[in-house]
């Protein structure tokens, strides 16, 4: 997972680019379940997304490194 990614002469850290993927999904996410109402069963919605966020960054990171 050591490594970069060039943008156009722009190199980037790698975990950053799975950071904005995971991002994007979590905007995904956070979409779908305010949608169906999951978020009435959160106590406290902020620290939710922050966890989710985590998981979410972690699962990249695994699959990552496991498909290189």
């Amino acid at each position: 997972m050591i490594g970069e990614a060039s943008f156009y002469g722009l190199y980037l850290p790698w975990i950053m680019v799975l950071a904005l993927v995971a991002l994007l999904v979590l905007w995904g996410v956070r979409r779908l379940l305010a949608a169906t109402g999951a978020y009435r069963w959160v106590w406290h919605p902020a620290l939710f997304d922050m966890a989710l966020y985590l998981l979410l960054l972690y699962a990249l990171s695994r699959a990552s490194a496991y498909l290189q």
